[in-house]
C-alpha cells in the first residue's frame, strides 16, 4: 500500500492532523492499533474520567443540599449501569469520529505500525483475534507520529493481580472496593480518588513530595482542594514512599515509610498513578533519523518536524505538557507547515486543568514560576466569598487571580480554583495570547451573577476599581 500522508496514532492529535490534511486535499491514512479512533483521551482517559467525575459531583451536591433543608437517601450504586453509561459516551464519540473519517475519505487501518525505514511502516496484526491488516507494508511520503503515552508502572509494583491498577484499570470500574490506596498525588490520582471516594471507597493517598499536585501548580490554588480532600479521603500521607506491594489474594499488603516511620496496611485495591511516559519505544524509530531525548520524547522543532525530513511528531510523544488540547493544536501546526504555510507552535499559554472538586485551572505565567525566574509581577486576587454566584452555590472557598506585568498592565497568567474553573480559564488564555491589559478585561462587560465575572473583578481589583471588595490600587510587585 502507498499513501501521501500516514498518521500513526488515532488520538486527539492524530485525528486532528488527519482531518485537516484531508480537508487540504491530501491522501491520508490513519494507522491505529485500537479498533476505535479516539486514543487514550477518549477511550481510557479524559472523557471517561470526566463522565465519572460528573457522577461524583452529583453525589457530593446531594450531600451539600442538606444546608438548604433538602435531604436525599444514601445513593444506591449500580456499578454495571454506570459502566454501561460510561461506555455509551465513548461509543457515541468514537462513532462520530468514524463517520467524520469516512466523509473526509481518510482511510483507517487497525494495526500496529512499526517503522522499517523513513518511508515504510510494517503493519502488524493486533492480538490473535484482531483483523488482518490490508497489506504487510505501507509506504508514505510523510508521516505524523502521534503515538501518545502510556501509564508509568514501576516494575516492583507490577504484580500479577488486577488488584493493582493503572488509570486504565481504575476506569474499567470492576467494582467499588472497600478500601483504595492511590500511589501518587498528581491530577490523575486525585481525580480517580475523588470518584471512588464518592462512590463509597475509603481512599488513602500516598505522595512522595511535600505537597499534592506537581510543583508547577501555585500552592495557594492547591490549598482549597487539599483542604476539601482532607475531609473526603480517609488519609493523605505526604513525604512518604511506598517500599513494597504484596499480593495477599483478597487484598494488597502495602509497606510504606514516611515522617512517622515505616508502616504496613492492607487495601482492597491499589491505583498506581505516578505519571505517564511517552510511547516511543518499540516503534522502530531507531531505523529512521528521528532523535529521542533522555526521557523518551521525540525531538521536534516549532513546526513539529523531527530530524527525519519525512517524519513529524505531535502530542504526548513529542514532549510535555501531556495534554490532549496541546496535541490537537500541534497536529494542525504540523499539517499547515507540511502544506507550506508559515505555521509554528509557539503558544504563550497552554491551559491546564485538574478536574477535581473544586477544580483548579491555570494558564500562562504562574506566581511560583515568576519567583523562580525573577520576573517582576503583581498578583491580583478576587475571593469568591465576594461573588454572589459563589454564595448562591455555597462554594465560596475559591478565588480567581491574575498575574500582571506592573510595567505594562498586560496579563501574563491566570489561576482559578473553584467549581467549573476549567470552563472559566479560557478567557484568561485569550487575554494572554492577545496581549490584553487588566483594563481590557475589567472594562469588558461580563454577565451577572456568574462565576466568569470574577475574572473581570480580579482585573478591577488590580486597577483599584473593584466594587464588591475594598482594595485601593497599590503598586507592590513580587
Amino acid at each position: 500500500m502507498e499513501t501521501q500522508l500516514v498518521v500513526l496514532g488515532g488520538g486527539p492529535g492524530g485525528y486532528a492532523a488527519a482531518f485537516l490534511a484531508a480537508d487540504l486535499g491530501m491522501q491520508v491514512t490513519i494507522v491505529e492499533q485500537d479498533p476505535r479512533l479516539g486514543g487514550t483521551c477518549l477511550l481510557k482517559g479524559c472523557i471517561p474520567s470526566k463522565a465519572l467525575l460528573h457522577v461524583a459531583r452529583v453525589i457530593s451536591e446531594s450531600h451539600e443540599m442538606a444546608e438548604w433543608g433538602v435531604s436525599f437517601a444514601k445513593p444506591t450504586i449500580d456499578i454495571n449501569a454506570m459502566r454501561a453509561r460510561k461506555e455509551k459516551v465513548i461509543t457515541t464519540l468514537t462513532g462520530g469520529l468514524k463517520q467524520l473519517a469516512k466523509k473526509r475519505k481518510v482511510e483507517v487501518i487497525h494495526a500496529r505500525g512499526v517503522f522499517e525505514n523513513s518511508n515504510t511502516l510494517r503493519l502488524e496484526r493486533v492480538g490473535a483475534d484482531g483483523p488482518a491488516p490490508p497489506a504487510e507494508r505501507l509506504t508514505f511520503e510523510h508521516c505524523v507520529l502521534a503515538s501518545g503515552s502510556v501509564p508509568a508502572m514501576p516494575k516492583p509494583w507490577a504484580l500479577n493481580t488486577d488488584r493493582v491498577m493503572d488509570s486504565t484499570g481504575a476506569l474499567n470500574l470492576v467494582d467499588v472496593p472497600e478500601s483504595l490506596l492511590v500511589i501518587g498525588g498528581g491530577y490523575i490520582g486525585l481525580e480517580m480518588g475523588t470518584v471512588y471516594a464518592q462512590l463509597g471507597s475509603k481512599v488513602t493517598v500516598i505522595e512522595f513530595m511535600p505537597n499534592l499536585l506537581p510543583q508547577g501548580v501555585d500552592r495557594d490554588l492547591a490549598k482549597p482542594l487539599t483542604d476539601r480532600l482532607a475531609k473526603l479521603f480517609t488519609k493523605i500521607h505526604l513525604e512518604t514512599k511506598v517500599t513494597s506491594l504484596t499480593d495477599r489474594g483478597d487484598c494488597v499488603e502495602v509497606t510504606y515509610e514516611g515522617p512517622g516511620g515505616p508502616a504496613t496496611e492492607k487495601f482492597s485495591r491499589v491505583l498506581v498513578a505516578v505519571g505517564r511516559r511517552p510511547n516511543s519505544a518499540g516503534l522502530g524509530l531507531d531505523r529512521t533519523q528521528v532523535e529521542i531525548d533522555a526521557k523518551g520524547f521525540v525531538v521536534t522543532d516549532e513546526c513539529q518536524r523531527t530530524a527525519d525530513p519525512r517524519i513529524m511528531a505531535i502530542g504526548d510523544v513529542a514532549g510535555e505538557p501531556m495534554l490532549a488540547h496541546k496535541a490537537a493544536h500541534q497536529g494542525k501546526v504540523a499539517i499547515e507547515a507540511l502544506h507550506g504555510e508559515p505555521a509554528v507552535f509557539r503558544p504563550l499559554a497552554i491551559p491546564a486543568v485538574v478536574f477535581t472538586d473544586p477544580e483548579i485551572a491555570w494558564a500562562g505565567l504562574t506566581e511560583e514560576q515568576a519567583k523562580q525566574e525573577g520576573i517582576a509581577i503583581e498578583v491580583s486576587k478576587y475571593p469568591w466569598a465576594a461573588s454572589g454566584k459563589a454564595q448562591a452555590l455555597g462554594r465560596t472557598e475559591g478565588f480567581t487571580k491574575l498575574i500582571v506585568d506592573p510595567a505594562t498592565d498586560r496579563i501574563l497568567g491566570v489561576g482559578i480554583v473553584g467549581p467549573n474553573a476549567g470552563d472559566l480559564v479560557s478567557e484568561g488564555v485569550l487575554a494572554i495570547e492577545m496581549g490584553a491589559t487588566a483594563r481590557d478585561v475589567g472594562e469588558s462587560i461580563h454577565p451577572h451573577p456568574t462565576l466568569s465575572e470574577t475574572v473581570a473583578f480580579a482585573a478591577e481589583a488590580y486597577l483599584g476599581s473593584a466594587t464588591e471588595i475594598y482594595r485601593p490600587r497599590s503598586r507592590q510587585t513580587s
